[in-house]
């Protein structure tokens, strides 16, 4: 069986990885989706990450840049009587139902190992969050078989030297920035310590479509800036 490595760049897949090569389990590929929207220290890790292990990453890229899913992709109506004409453009923020992203992200994964015979893609989910690993012979867990926990993955890579800028000193998890299925606390740390990635993300919310609801629980990003900046305020004024 040829093994993927799907790799987000994140501790968990990172100390997958370096665990597969102490084990020298073969390694057929690493594949990273770049979505365009990763923290610059992201893409600095995934090159340090190919020095240090000899390890190419085999990047995909959307179809089209997410900018464009989010803004100005033509949305055909499935039904009434302007089916299959554009009745908006723009998916607006992705949502725990309209997971656009992750479904681009899956298309190009799965496109990827098709090119590639018995390929079983190898997942960085922990021993801790062993209930998110589904049951598939297609995928193996790798941080499962051996019982190691998100905090011991995070050691294993800084063992080895990563340190990501400083991104795991700040947040428990890392994704796109702009995530809005990410919790309340990092977006507030986001503002806080990754000023320039949230006044992009202001900019975005601005030019969102009419029809998109809103960003985190049908919040905007500016509900969140408000109440975010009224926070600071009060832990000022006590």
């Amino acid at each position: 069986m040829n093994n993927i490595i799907s790799f987000s760049g994140g501790k968990d897949s990172t100390a997958m990885a370096l665990l597969m090569l102490e084990n020298n389990i073969p390694i057929h590929s690493v594949v990273a989706f770049d979505t365009g929207w990763e923290f610059p220290a992201m893409y600095d890790h995934w090159r340090l990450f190919e020095e240090k292990t000899g390890l190419k990453i085999q990047i995909l890229k959307p179809k089209w840049p997410f900018d464009y899913w989010m803004f100005e992709r033509p949305i055909m109506a499935r039904k009434g009587p302007n089916k299959g004409k554009v009745h908006r453009f723009g998916n607006g923020w992705p949502s725990f139902t309209r997971r656009w992203c992750t479904r681009e992200k899956v298309t190009q994964i799965e496109k990827f190992k098709k090119t590639i015979g018995n390929a079983i893609s190898c997942i960085g989910i922990a021993w801790d969050e062993q209930h998110r690993a589904k049951s598939d012979n297609a995928k193996r867990y790798p941080l499962i078989e051996h019982r190691i926990t998100e905090k011991q993955a995070l050691k294993i890579c800084r063992n080895y030297g990563f340190d990501w800028s400083g991104l795991y000193d700040v947040f428990d998890r890392v994704s796109c920035f702009c995530c809005p299925l990410q919790k309340l606390g990092n977006l507030r740390l986001l503002r806080r310590y990754y000023p320039e990635q949230w006044n992009q993300m202001l900019e975005w919310d601005a030019m969102r479509p009419n029809s998109n609801k809103g960003f985190l629980n049908y919040k905007t990003v500016h509900d969140l800036d408000r109440r975010f900046a009224c926070e600071d305020r009060q832990t000022q004024l006590f």
